[in-house]
């Protein structure tokens, strides 16, 4: 049942992954949500929604939510007038979850239109509604290349990884001089990477940490194809093979520009997280979720080799000879992991004051080998993400 003394929040973003996370846990929380979204080709909006609270199991509080077809780029997000007017005279806060997260650069385009031109719909919406509260999900990374201590103040960088990253930070400057004018209360909130749930391997999203696994899991699978139903025709001549133990030699060096961490986050604690900067904040400000516990990527590959009873996996920091040459699997991981590669070895390292200090002894766990397991076995049992919505899972 939903709890009339919890504000009514507007949303964005509750069919992406941390949306829906953060949505269903609010639900369950007693809130009432209005979600702003977008019918798919072959469902509605509630047809949307109304399905991912059956994959949370929290079916029974779609009553506490009202959905909302809604198009960010038009005026008044594409919303009829009476029906707009009624909204706002509704909603207390407004969260702002939607966003593009391609890197890719030839998306620029895409990307800037729905991360940067989008935002003046939304931020109208929250005006009209006399909204106490706005609450932004950015990204740790929004200080882009400048800096190694990544401070929780509104980014100043020039140069960025990538798109994703300096949409997020040209967004986050917008949003701030419009709250301030505005008398809104601004709370910014920065994940770092975000993988599945750390007790359960739930995710309804298998990119960045997955994607390297999945990459080194299709090449393996290639090959152990090959050797079990091919005379390892191409197995062998890449000195590839099956030893006594039954693990799959695969030489594979993984070459990463720097020695770094992969700063990695549960979507549990990002929940967590969340909810307690949004009941305990009054006068908003910037919080980093992220983890302080150092996880690197040789630790990710020894977790990898363990499960997947591989072996010849080897993380190299530094650049890639120029004479060396690269084996099959080698260029194949190469151009699946390539706009991740950044990430894999960042030096950045965050400060997190504001979140220590709202949200107490809340911390996200280290990345053990059993919390990499049960977020591996999850993705490998639907198939990363292709039988999501299977009775049995």
């Amino acid at each position: 049942m939903p709890d009339k003394r919890k504000p009514i929040i507007a949303m964005t973003g509750a069919t992406g992954f941390l949306g829906s996370h953060l949505m269903a846990s609010m639900l369950t929380e007693g809130y009432s949500i209005i979600v702003l979204g977008r019918s798919a080709k072959e469902e509605t909006l509630k047809e949307r929604i109304s399905r991912l609270l059956g994959w949370f199991g929290i079916e029974s509080r779609l009553s506490q939510i009202t959905c909302v077809d809604t198009d960010l780029s038009k005026d008044k997000l594409g919303i009829a007038d009476e029906e707009y007017s009624r909204l706002c005279s509704l909603v207390n806060s407004v969260i702002h979850c939607a966003s593009d997260t391609s890197f890719s650069e030839n998306k620029r385009e895409k990307v800037m239109t729905a991360n940067i031109e989008n935002l003046k719909g939304i931020l109208e919406f929250a005006k009209n509604a006399n909204a106490k509260y706005f609450y932004y999900i950015s990204t740790a990374y929004v200080a882009g290349l400048s800096n190694n201590i990544c401070e929780e103040i509104l980014p100043a960088g020039k140069l960025f990884t990538n798109v994703y990253e300096e949409s997020k930070a040209g967004a986050e400057n917008i949003i701030d001089r419009f709250c301030k004018i505005n008398s809104i209360n601004l709370s910014i909130i920065r994940p770092s990477i975000v993988y599945g749930d750390s007790q359960t391997g739930r995710s309804l999203k298998f990119n960045a940490l997955y994607f390297p696994i999945r990459s080194a899991q299709t090449i393996r699978d290639i090959y152990l194809n090959d050797l079990n139903n091919n005379g390892g025709i191409k197995a062998v001549k890449n000195g590839i093979y099956i030893d006594n133990e039954g693990y799959l030699y695969l030489p594979l060096k993984i070459y990463l520009p720097e020695e770094g961490d992969i700063n990695i986050i549960p979507v549990d604690y990002f929940v967590k997280a969340t909810i307690g900067i949004i009941e305990n904040c009054q006068e908003g400000g910037i919080f980093h979720l992220t983890n302080s516990s150092q996880t690197t990527m040789k630790t990710v590959a020894k977790y990898y080799s363990q499960l997947m009873k591989v072996r010849g996996v080897e993380i190299i920091y530094g650049l890639h000879p120029e004479n060396a040459l690269r084996n099959p699997a080698e260029e194949l991981f190469d151009r699946f992991i390539e706009p991740y590669r950044p990430y894999l070895s960042d030096q950045r390292k965050f400060d997190r004051t504001n979140t220590d200090r709202l949200t107490k002894d809340l911390k996200p766990p280290e990345f053990t080998y059993e919390i990499f397991k049960i977020c591996m076995e999850y993705a490998f049992k639907v198939n990363w993400g292709t039988s999501f919505f299977d009775k049995e899972n």
